[in-house]
């Protein structure tokens, strides 16, 4: 190589050199965890909601284990609006100024946990993360999100106590953290803040039902498959203008069945199928004109079926198999669905044994001065023993069964609605205080979020 090349070539590694080490110099460290993140050295970024939305989905970003659809792959540079899943809405005092207002990670499969600087997102109205695995815990960063109307973290791998966080969220209305590993106790404040929907099926929770439940104004409720324990709360009654939906599938429960619940006229759909509900079945629920399912197999009731209930006008699917009830309608095989069997209907094929069904009804069940007291949860009356009910498979998450009424309409969003919202959520909050990453949580919980998901299920 002749010398001048080989000067010429030493002068630009040279040259090289310094610009990477005025670059070094120049960039404005931020953190996740104590562990550096990676920042453009030119980055200007004069919204500060903006920055603020970078700092956090950098962040998030870097505590991603896996993404194997590759969905985060365009989360670089200083254009969060124009990042896969996040949404930006103008905000109400400045038309032109921009902030992240919604985030749509639903099916991404996407394992990993949620830093503490996502809340940094103070304008954020929605947040989907249906169908991951993400695991840890809820931040309690998530409190600065004032403005959050649904918070959808269902079908992942979170852990702990019931997310305390999503009862000092203001604007919250949909709230679905069904098929997690949640556990412990049903707070009581959950029936008493402003909610629409509530989904906490298919988690761990092994607390009695809070007796207060019949303060909530929900129109979906779905408490299915956990571990509950106690009777099924006579304030249910409570909720007749507002309550559509009641799904309390294999959650424990055992008592009478209360015949409050025949005060929810405006229900479409009450399944309390799988637990150990005796008793009969109240005419009174020949009074719920607007029901369209009812599902109470797999229990221990009896006693006759009245004509009334298979009457009812919006009646699809009737479902009572797999109890004791000794005396049917003619109305009921009229259903377009109904299931009847493994009772003591003398006059229906593939019921119980004639024996079975002797010593079972020979010790009638009186549910007149039965109460429930949730301080010392009181036990039904006492019947001859029969084999458990068997829970139902459990499912991955599918969507919703309706979408909930809300009791108040939530304020108008400025621009278009991100991806498949529940209900429409609010507009952006007023201009947060400049960025200060929250601080890092001391004990992030470690969680086995890394290993690929299950192929779902179909619902």
């Amino acid at each position: 190589m002749k010398p001048f090349h080989c000067l010429f070539l030493c002068t630009i590694f040279l040259l090289l050199d310094v610009s990477t080490a005025t670059d070094v110099e120049r960039r404005r460290p931020l953190s996740y965890q104590g562990d550096p993140l990676a920042v453009d050295p030119g980055l200007k970024i004069d919204n500060p909601r903006l920055r603020n939305g970078y700092i956090a989905l950098q962040a998030w970003k870097q505590s991603m284990l896996s993404d194997p659809h590759n969905i985060t792959a365009n989360w670089i540079g200083q254009d969060v609006c124009d990042y896969t899943g996040v949404t930006c809405w103008p905000t109400p005092e400045f038309p032109h100024e921009l902030t992240v207002a919604g985030i749509d990670l639903n099916h991404g499969d996407i394992a990993g946990t949620l830093p503490n600087e996502l809340g940094l997102l103070y304008d954020l109205s929605l947040i989907h993360l249906n169908s991951n695995r993400f695991c840890g815990t809820v931040p309690q960063s998530f409190v600065n999100m004032k403005r959050l109307h649904e918070l959808d973290l269902s079908n992942n791998r979170f852990a702990g106590t019931f997310p305390q966080v999503a009862l000092q969220l203001p604007s919250l209305r949909y709230l679905d953290i069904r098929f997690n590993e949640f556990e412990g106790e049903l707070p009581r404040k959950l029936f008493e803040i402003d909610l629409d929907a509530i989904f906490v099926n298919n988690n761990r929770f092994s607390s009695a039902l809070p007796d207060n439940i019949g303060k909530s104004r929900v129109s979906v409720i779905v408490l299915a498959n956990n571990n509950f324990r106690g009777c099924v709360p006579a304030g249910l009654g409570e909720m007749g203008e507002t309550l559509d939906e009641l799904i309390l599938t294999n959650t424990g429960i055992s008592s009478c069945f209360p015949s409050e619940i025949s005060k929810l006229k405006n229900l479409t759909v009450l399944d309390l199928s799988h637990n150990q509900i005796v008793g009969e079945l109240p005419r009174a629920i020949g009074e719920m004109n607007r029901l369209e399912l009812l599902n109470v197999a797999h229990n221990m009731m009896s006693g006759k079926i009245a004509d009334r209930i298979c009457e009812l006008p919006n009646l699809d699917n009737f479902v009572y198999d797999n109890n004791f009830f000794s005396e049917g309608s003619a109305s009921c095989p009229k259903l377009p669905s109904f299931a009847d069997k493994t009772n003591c209907l003398k006059e229906r094929p593939n019921q119980r044994s004639a024996l079975e069904c002797q010593r079972f009804l020979a010790r009638p069940v009186n549910c007149e001065g039965f109460k429930c007291n949730h301080s010392n949860p009181e036990q039904p009356p006492k019947v001859v023993p029969c084999p458990s009910p068997q829970p139902p498979p459990a499912q991955p998450s599918p969507p919703p069964p309706t979408k909930p009424k809300p009791s108040s309409p939530p304020p108008q969003p400025l621009s278009p609605p991100p991806p498949q919202p529940s209900s429409p959520p609010p507009q952006p909050s007023s201009p947060p205080p400049q960025a200060q990453p929250p601080a890092p949580n001391a004990t992030t919980p470690m969680c086995p979020c890394q290993q690929p998901s299950a192929p779902p299920t179909k619902p």
